[in-house]
């Protein structure tokens, strides 16, 4: 039996499905809010004693400093995760691990590679793994769907979301990993697709290191154009996504109390041979509103108590992660990023770079422009490799290695963790060199140490 019927204030328990919810703070309240409405909310857990005072208070249930309670309880069924999200990895690994059904708030993780690590750990154990992408189940988007899948709409041509307002200012992401999330997901939801490339540019104006505005286009395999425009410096809130089909176009505007969803059926006329806008007025769409969050909880018990794959699983979160990093990717280097290969291995190279066939590359390592990886050759992890460097074949250089430009790492040269090489420093590995001469069979070592620093111009 389904779980998709109204819900009333005062109901009891709508499953027997036992739910801890893990982190307290301003989402949590909501997550919290529900699950005990819905009769399932066994436990809180958080690091902060006020927080869990008041929650555990509010609701009359069991309230922990530790989330290993929760996890080695075996009541509890599943978890809500609602921690912040450097945490959501280990937190949902560690959930998994421990027998439960995790519902995670987006992001699922902050790297792609976790992100895969927990789609096949929760395979592995047999346990529904969702993400918090609240927007999926809002009445106003489930009809959009329905309506590009009838065709009402006609071949889809243009996305656009707009997610803007004055605060909430946040340190510890960008406005981007803030606001984005979500309307991606709906996006990819729509199209039916991830797309194949991302360009996304913003500004920095409270801290250097955070954006606060950001602005992103996507370009889809099908044809299908993307826009994302967030923002928390905004003189006006605005929540709206525009869908631009060749038949009709649809507006969804979550700030408009009424008439959240309109459908608009604009056409183009031809008059003396020039393209001529015939506008019409909008209709709206009827809708069953409920709140998006108590059917997103719904739906996530529904899918434990009916052992199916929810509507944003594991898989669904992964798609939306890649592309969260990929635009981040291009925020940084302020070049196009295309997804694929270089999505999933979480590493960056400027276009005008060039990486050879069997080259290994860590996770969060920056190649910048006009630089050569000849085969053969490893970088670590969070390197930083500049303008006009040439690395290989067959070098290898460690972790946190920062290579300023125009150095050449030939083969033979093995950088440890952390070595600084500053700009045009040289290394060799012939000590007689002659053009007539081949010395490759006789290419020496060098070996720079853990923690050394090279200094501009040195040989």
């Amino acid at each position: 039996m389904g779980l998709r019927y109204f819900i009333e204030s005062s109901m009891q328990k709508s499953s027997n499905t036992r739910v801890a919810l893990l982190g307290c703070g301003y989402w949590g309240r909501n997550l919290a809010r529900v699950f005990r409405e819905l009769g399932v909310l066994e436990r809180v857990c958080d690091t902060s004693s006020t927080a869990l005072e008041e929650v555990g208070k509010r609701h009359g249930i069991s309230a922990s400093l530790d989330i290993s309670a929760a996890l080695d309880d075996p009541n509890i069924d599943a978890v809500a995760v609602a921690t912040p999200a450097a945490t959501h990895f280990e937190v949902v690994r560690r959930a998994l691990l421990a027998g439960k059904h995790v519902f995670v708030e987006k992001p699922m993780s902050l790297r792609v590679r976790d992100g895969k690590e927990l789609v096949d750990t929760a395979n592995k154990v047999g346990r529904i793994l969702m993400v918090g992408h609240i927007l999926q189940y809002h009445a106003a988007v489930v009809k959009l769907q329905e309506l590009i899948q009838k065709g009402e709409l006609g071949k889809l041509q243009f996305v656009s979301s707009h997610r803007l307002n004055f605060g909430k200012i946040r340190q510890e992401e960008n406005a981007l990993w803030s606001f984005a999330p979500h309307d991606l997901s709906v996006m990819l939801s729509l199209i039916g697709q991830s797309p194949e490339k991302v360009t996304c540019h913003g500004g920095s104006f409270l801290n250097h290191s955070v954006a606060d505005i950001t602005t992103t286009h996507l370009d889809f395999p099908n044809g299908v154009k993307g826009h994302l425009f967030m923002s928390w410096l905004h003189p006006f809130k605005e929540q709206k996504l525009v869908v631009v089909g060749n038949r009709k176009m649809a507006v969804f505007d979550d700030v408009e109390k009424e008439n959240k969803l309109m459908i608009y059926d604009h056409e183009v006329g031809w008059e003396n041979h020039e393209p001529v806008a015939r506008k019409t007025d909008g209709v709206a769409v009827a809708l069953d509103l409920k709140e998006p969050l108590m059917e997103e909880c719904l739906h996530f018990l529904d899918s434990i108590e009916r052992g199916c794959s929810p509507k944003t699983d594991g898989e669904e979160g992964l798609r939306v992660l890649e592309t969260l990093k990929a635009c981040q990717r291009s925020l940084e280097s302020g070049s196009a990023v295309k997804l694929g290969n270089l999505s999933s291995s979480e590493f960056f190279v400027h276009e005008s770079s060039y990486v050879d066939d069997e080259v290994t590359i860590g996770e969060g390592t920056r190649i910048w422009h006009f630089s050569h990886v000849m085969s053969g050759s490893k970088i670590g992890s969070n390197c930083s490799i500049g303008q006009n460097v040439t690395i290989g074949p067959k070098a290898s250089i460690g972790n946190d290695v920062k290579i300023q430009n125009n150095v050449s790492v030939y083969e033979g040269v093995t950088l440890e963790d952390n070595v600084f090489c500053g700009p045009s420093a040289v290394f060799t590995n012939v000590t007689n060199p002659r053009s007539e001469v081949s010395r490759k069979k006789e290419f020496k070592k060098t070996l720079v140490r853990k923690g050394a620093t090279l200094g501009a111009n040195c040989t």
